[in-house]
């Protein structure tokens, strides 16, 4: 796979189609989350894992882009009823379909441990990224797991690269790669806790 080419002066995070920095959330609407933006922002944060180890990440990737796929074919269905993630989800389950609504639920919990897993890293700077994704899968993902699945996650968090190696992959100014890094990860973790606090909801319940 190609090397992603990141701007001269910039930063990997430059490269994104879309960002969680730049995501529409309107709180005069109970924190309406657009759809379109959203969708790219996490299709966007894929390639993240291209950096991680692409063979080891490759589930991890194709279960999230699987699920971004599921959300797509919904507001692709019904674009008047799915402006935001949450009316999305409203509509179709008045169908009696919950096929985007379960998408979105895993896609979610990826994204919460890669935001996890990436804070915790950025802010212990002794920490090996195996030991930061390791302790987020604990928390956000293995729960959910089969017997099954576990083992492959698990195999993806060994085959980290060493910290060292994955920041200057981000940008050859490191303190400009941290700076943006926490800005994207705070917009990140924002999205999923007002999508975690929805999902919760009766009205997101199948």
């Amino acid at each position: 796979m190609a090397a992603t080419q990141i701007p001269e002066g910039g930063t990997y995070i430059d490269t994104f189609k879309g960002s969680f920095t730049t995501v529409p959330i309107d709180a005069e609407n109970a924190n309406a989350i657009s759809t379109t933006e959203f969708l790219d922002a996490s299709e966007s944060l894929t390639t993240m894992f291209d950096l991680l180890g692409s063979v080891a990440f490759s589930p991890v990737k194709k279960d999230v882009l699987g699920n971004v796929e599921k959300l797509r074919k919904r507001q692709l269905a019904a674009p008047l009823e799915s402006q935001n993630i949450q009316d999305l989800v409203r509509n179709e389950l008045k169908t009696k379909s919950h096929t985007a609504t379960e998408g979105l639920l895993w896609l979610v919990r990826a994204l919460e441990f890669t935001c996890i897993a990436l804070s915790q890293n950025l802010a212990q700077e002794t920490t090996e990224l195996s030991d930061s994704f390791r302790d987020a899968y604990g928390v956000t993902l293995k729960p959910h797991h089969s017997f099954l699945v576990k083992p492959v996650f698990s195999a993806a968090m060994s085959a980290c690269p060493y910290r060292k190696d994955f920041y200057v992959k981000l940008g050859s100014d490191q303190e400009k790669v941290k700076v943006e890094l926490r800005q994207y990860l705070e917009a990140l973790e924002k999205v999923v806790g007002i999508l975690k606090g929805f999902l919760d909801t009766p009205e997101a319940k199948w």
